[in-house]
């Protein structure tokens, strides 16, 4: 089961529940990144603009919630990956990159939370690892992306750097830079594995 299937099982069914079901996926994301996990689950909904019944209609659990951000996080960086309309390798992996840097406040804050061995967790990350894959692997028949680096190698250097605490943005970004030069070829350009 895809990731927008599982998200689309719990969505309601009536218009009106759709639109506040999608008010407090966007609310909670935003607070999650902003406040961290704990945010209490009544701000959520008045950020939302619905009151605290419709919250736990729609999400009896902190969790349930949580499980949904998830998956609508990782199934929105998928579509964006698949929609990417560039003919270099190596460009239309940096561009993925740098959104799934941009999504990883979000992500890791909820990772943290959810359970490693639940559906949503192992569907999440088999999809993420379905599309990553095959755009390494592009860049690197191309010869822009080292040979002995796969997508699971960057994905966790990504993810271990951009957990750090910076100063701004821009600091953040730098780092990214650099993971990329890293991961870039040197007859492409990137240190590769120059000595």
């Amino acid at each position: 089961m895809d990731l927008a299937e599982l998200l689309e099982r719990r969505r309601p069914r009536r218009a009106d529940a759709r639109r506040n079901f999608d008010a407090l996926l966007a609310a909670a994301s935003a607070a999650y990144t902003q406040d961290g996990p704990d945010v209490p689950m009544e701000e959520i909904a008045r950020r939302a603009g619905v009151g605290v019944a419709t919250l736990y209609r729609n999400f009896p659990t902190r969790v349930d919630l949580m499980e949904c951000v998830y998956l609508r996080l990782v199934d929105e960086l998928v579509r964006f990956g698949e929609s990417i309309d560039e003919p270099d390798p190596w460009a239309a992996l940096v561009v993925w990159l740098r959104r799934f840097v941009e999504d990883l406040a979000t992500k890791q804050v909820l990772g943290t939370v959810l359970p490693l061995e639940s559906v949503v967790y192992l569907s999440s990350r088999k999809a993420l690892y379905a599309f990553a894959e095959p755009l390494f692997q592009r860049a690197q028949r191309a010869g822009s992306v080292r040979a002995d680096v796969d997508a699971d190698d960057v994905l966790r250097v990504v993810f271990a750097v951009t957990a750090g605490v910076y100063r701004d943005d821009a600091q953040r970004g730098r780092a990214v830079e650099m993971i990329l030069d890293g991961v870039r070829s040197a007859a492409a350009g990137g240190v590769g594995r120059r000595r």
